[in-house]
């Protein structure tokens, strides 16, 4: 059965504890039932080069400090994938590494989606050295795993800017945040994948919404999987602190 892709802004590592983003999770996670393995993308894991992890017992990495000890505490144990790391390896050239493990940009959501920690699951970095095309480039080949049964997923932030972000609960996006976040999900609608690739040029003040790019980039691998015409759809479509996106989306 072909899988959907899916990227999720998962904001806040806080967000494992609960709430409504991780009940939208869990739903999505119930729609798409019980995939043969997810090749995650993260905002998380930058390299020079390109690494799949490829572990059979992926550690649960807290990337994280200053968060209480229950978040520190938590675990994933979903297994790994020797076999799908070594077909993503042998899709994109990746070399297949056991020193890394799943960090909260994976965790934090999956968690939510499969609470049994019962779907493997196979890391693949964002490689410093490519551009914003050739990450693209890199996802598409990625295209045949869909039809093997294996979600192919991002976690990031269409919008993240920590220095604009403002603490008190309901805080009013920035006009710039909103703009930028509804052009991202204007082009998913229409297949721009070019609009999104050129993502400076997208909306007024891109630069303010996405000041460094890792939280982007793994939207290009989810884009890279949408056909000519395969319908997409949003969830958790908010705006936190002002300037972090919420915004997942569900390719096919």
């Amino acid at each position: 059965m072909r899988q959907p892709a899916v990227f999720f802004g998962h904001g806040s590592p806080m967000n494992a504890l609960g709430g409504p983003y991780g009940t939208a999770w869990r739903d999505l996670g119930e729609a798409i039932g019980k995939p043969e393995g997810v090749v995650m993308i993260s905002a998380h894991w930058e390299t020079r080069g390109l690494g799949v992890t490829a572990q059979e017992k992926p550690e649960t990495i807290h990337d994280f400090g200053n968060f209480p000890r229950e978040l520190h505490e938590m675990q994933y144990p979903a297994p790994g994938s020797p076999e799908l790391a070594a077909r993503v390896a042998e899709l994109t050239g990746a070399v297949q590494t056991q020193q890394w493990g799943l960090d909260h940009g994976t965790w934090s959501v999956l968690h939510h989606v499969w609470p049994d920690a019962d779907v493997p699951v196979v890391q693949l970095s964002l490689n410093r050295e490519l551009t914003a095309r050739q990450h693209y480039e890199l996802g598409k080949a990625l295209r045949p795993l869909r039809d093997e049964g294996v979600v192919i997923a991002g976690s990031g932030d269409f919008v993240h800017n920590l220095r604009t972000w403002k603490r008190e609960a309901g805080a009013e996006p920035y006009a710039w945040a909103t703009g930028f976040n509804e052009a991202v999900k204007a082009a998913f609608e229409r297949g721009d994948h070019e609009a999104l690739i050129d993502w400076v040029g997208l909306a007024e003040d891109a630069q303010l919404s996405v000041p460094t790019d890792e939280h982007f980039l793994p939207v290009l691998y989810v884009a890279a999987q949408q056909a000519p015409g395969e319908p997409v759809s949003f969830f958790n479509d908010r705006i936190d602190g002002g300037s972090i996106s919420m915004t997942g989306v569900r390719v096919g």
